[in-house]
């Protein structure tokens, strides 16, 4: 029997390698599990608007990087269908946002996952919804 934590891990790493965007975030990979994810990054100075705090897409980005590691590494590609994300606390220049992706549903056709995202001092900065739609078209 196959280790489903192992495949996960290798559709992850095949994902990241060809993730420019997720690269250019800074994003690092700490842990995957089938259905999970647990991801972070640290905010660098271009990632601020013009109040000095870290631009919303920022955290959404993050969010949905950890949503499409956890919703995808089964290995059977997945889209976002909707996703939506409420903002607990400023984020700013040298924070280090930790995302923690956890699968509430995993559907035929369907997929629904919770994302937080946290801060250097576990202070929860984000909390993310994603609902995915399941293809019938493998990742790797």
């Amino acid at each position: 029997m196959s280790d489903p934590n192992k495949e996960a891990r290798r559709v992850v790493e095949h994902m990241m390698q060809h993730d420019r965007f997720s690269k250019w975030l800074g994003i690092e990979v700490l842990d995957i599990k089938a259905g999970e994810s647990c991801i972070r990054m640290k905010v660098r100075e271009e990632m601020v608007n013009g109040f000095g705090i870290a631009h919303g897409g920022v955290a959404f980005s993050l969010a949905d990087s950890a949503f499409a590691f956890a919703c995808n590494n089964r290995n059977q590609l997945s889209v976002a269908l909707d996703t939506s994300i409420n903002f607990t606390r400023e984020v700013r220049v040298g924070d280090t946002l930790t995302a923690t992706a956890k699968e509430e549903h995993n559907g035929r056709s369907t997929g629904l996952y919770t994302i937080r995202i946290v801060n250097q001092d576990e202070k929860l900065v984000a909390q993310f919804k994603g609902l995915c739609y399941r293809t019938d078209k493998k990742v790797i």
